[in-house]
């Protein structure tokens, strides 16, 4: 009786362990992050710096808050911002994903980005996925997926070109975009959301200091000692229980022969790409092209701020028509 009642007391000790947390799923929006608050805290070691704002682009024409998917009575929505002169030839289009560790953040972030990139050339899709306050790991997966599917599917509306279709993200969103190239043609991380028989495939990854690896030494991530992490909300667990789940969010895990060509702009915050480098060797051993660029002493917010903002898009615009080139 009593090798009973301890058995039972260890199983639902080790039931409780490994509990999914659900504590961060408040239902309501955090706005911890916005761009205004990561100005007021880069100015602290940048004074001079000043956050880019919308423009307002004769050439650029916008639509706002398009519904790509409806999960029950959840709208998830893009905003599109593409060239007004249609040209003989299709578009090239950029899913543009935003940051704030997985659990803050707006589409509205990169706005002033897809303005300029549209101006260029490219149609660009600002999109909201659902949050670690509304949804874990994988739902922002599926989110994304599900708008690359949206895009083929009115690619015509758009004048888009699928075989062009770069994601595009910044810190988590930078992950996000990562972990949707390394997962190319991978069926387990499509998801449910509004089925469609449309490819969730990318053609090339914009990875703006997101990490590769959730499990990698150089990573940040997980550290509860403080407070509860991002990464630790997004997917219920901490990293000591669930180390194989972080590992599967980790794009270096998937990265391989079908994963495209990638370009990586970094800060000066190395935990901000841990496993870059093991990312880039495994695209090297698949002959698959990569690019890195790197401000010195830059803040992990840079691509919000004038000083950084114009570098970065040359090097984005570089890189596409590189890749694209043969296309």
């Amino acid at each position: 009786m009593k090798y009973y009642l301890l058995s039972l007391l260890l199983l639902l000790s080790s039931a409780s362990v490994m509990a999914q947390m659900t504590s961060g799923l408040t239902g309501k929006r955090d706005t911890s992050f916005t761009n205004h608050s990561a100005y007021l805290q880069a100015k602290k070691k940048h004074p001079d710096i000043k956050l880019v704002q919308e423009f307002s682009l004769p050439s650029v024409k916008e639509k706002r808050n398009v519904v790509y998917c409806r999960i029950g009575n959840r709208d998830l929505a893009l905003d599109a911002f593409f060239p007004k002169k249609k040209t003989k030839g299709k578009t090239p289009a950029i899913l543009i994903i935003h940051g704030g560790g997985w659990r803050s953040g707006s589409r509205e972030q990169h706005i002033p980005l897809a303005q300029r990139l549209a101006a260029l050339g490219y149609a660009c899709f600002t999109v909201e996925y659902r949050l670690s306050t509304e949804a874990l790991y994988p739902a922002a997966i599926h989110d994304l997926k599900s708008a690359v599917r949206w895009l083929r599917t009115n690619a015509k509306q758009y004048n888009l070109d699928t075989t062009k279709i770069t994601a595009l993200g910044f810190s988590a969103g930078g992950e996000l975009a990562a972990f949707l190239g390394a997962t190319n043609k991978k069926a387990e991380f499509e998801g449910n959301n509004c089925p469609s028989n449309a490819s969730s495939q990318v053609h090339a990854v914009v990875d703006i200091d997101g990490t590769l690896s959730f499990a990698h030494p150089e990573s940040g991530e997980g550290d509860d000692s403080r407070s509860t992490s991002a990464a630790t909300y997004w997917f219920g667990f901490p990293k000591k229980e669930k180390m194989a789940l972080w590992e599967e969010a980790s794009p270096l895990a998937h990265v391989g022969k079908n994963s495209p060509p990638f370009l990586f702009i970094n800060s000066s915050v190395d935990r901000m790409h841990a496993g870059r480098d093991d990312f880039r060797k495994v695209l090297d051993q698949h002959h698959i092209y990569s690019e890195v660029h790197t401000f010195p002493e830059a803040p992990h917010t840079f691509p919000l701020f004038d000083s950084w903002f114009e570098p970065m898009v040359s090097y984005i615009d570089s890189f596409l028509k590189k890749v694209y080139k043969s296309k």
